[in-house]
């Protein structure tokens, strides 16, 4: 409990910090491969007073975006309307603190916002009849604006199926959430029929769906079963045919040029024992 309270009073410093710079923090969640768009705080006639920075970790910052620079990774980055940062394709990398920094006026404000990346990755084979884990983990700028996440503003993950049922509930699936860790994993015994199956984590507040990630179980039909075999063998018979097919016309000029030269061996050999014979003066050797 009291370690509780030290980490509520520790974001409240932050909280009462943020407010003397005049900065306002945002949260935005995302996953592999969405594209996301990042809010300034005011809405300017032109961008030449506004710049984009970076933070992937407290000791490491890129300016993105200033009116002397060219903005970098042109290909996935953009600004939008009123200064906005897009990003295109988002990947883990992304994950972190962007801030938009505005300088019409004295003193500059900075808008603050993180971006949260939800992953779901497995962490054991996938094969009928074994045990799999899936591991659903925010990504943040660190692991204390995630905890912040959950503990300030209520989120939590949650696991459901493809057709949006919330699997806590059934008895197939041992679910497990961590805080601290900002993850959720889920263990279950993998049946035929999850080939293809798609198992979702979001992250809630309430009723309000914040982020989604996908994970669809596949390569079952690699493990060893009847089934499996039967196909095995029919694509070595198609195979085979195949081979057989493509190789004939080389095989039957081959042969056409072996029996030519057989041909010619034999006439050559029938000439030399006729002279032999015709010289030789005891017809019966020949």
């Amino acid at each position: 409990m009291a370690k509780y309270h030290i980490y509520l009073l520790e974001l409240m410093i932050l909280g009462f910090l943020t407010d003397i710079s005049g900065a306002t923090d945002a949260h935005v969640i995302v996953s592999d491969g969405e594209n996301v768009n990042l809010s300034c705080n005011k809405t300017l006639s032109d961008c030449t007073s506004t710049s984009w920075i970076y933070y992937k970790r407290q000791s490491y910052a890129v300016i993105l975006f200033d009116k002397n620079l060219k903005m970098i990774d042109h290909e996935r980055l953009s600004l939008g309307p009123n200064c906005s940062l897009n990003i295109y394709n988002v990947t883990k990398e992304d994950a972190g603190r962007y801030i938009c920094r505005q300088k019409e006026k004295s003193p500059f404000t900075d808008a603050n916002v993180y971006l949260h990346f939800l992953q779901v990755s497995p962490l054991s084979e996938m094969e009928p009849g074994s045990s799999v884990t899936l591991s659903c983990h925010v990504y943040s700028y660190d692991n204390y604006f995630c905890k912040s996440l959950f503990i300030i503003e209520g989120l939590q993950l949650m696991w459901i199926n493809g057709a949006g049922v919330n699997l806590q509930s059934d008895s197939r699936y041992q679910i497990s959430s961590s805080t601290e860790h900002c993850n959720s994993s889920l263990n279950t015994t993998l049946l035929n029929e999850d080939d293809n199956r798609e198992l979702r984590c979001q992250i809630i507040t309430g009723t309000e769906v914040k982020g989604l990630a996908r994970y669809t179980v596949g390569n079952l039909g690699n493990s060893p079963s009847i089934k499996d075999g039967t196909g095995s063998v029919i694509r070595v018979i198609i195979f085979i045919v195949e081979v057989a097919v493509l190789t004939a016309p080389t095989v039957i000029l081959l042969l056409i040029i072996c029996e030519r030269r057989s041909g010619k061996r034999r006439a050559q050999s029938t000439r030399l024992s006729y002279v032999n014979c015709s010289e030789s003066v005891v017809l019966s050797d020949c």
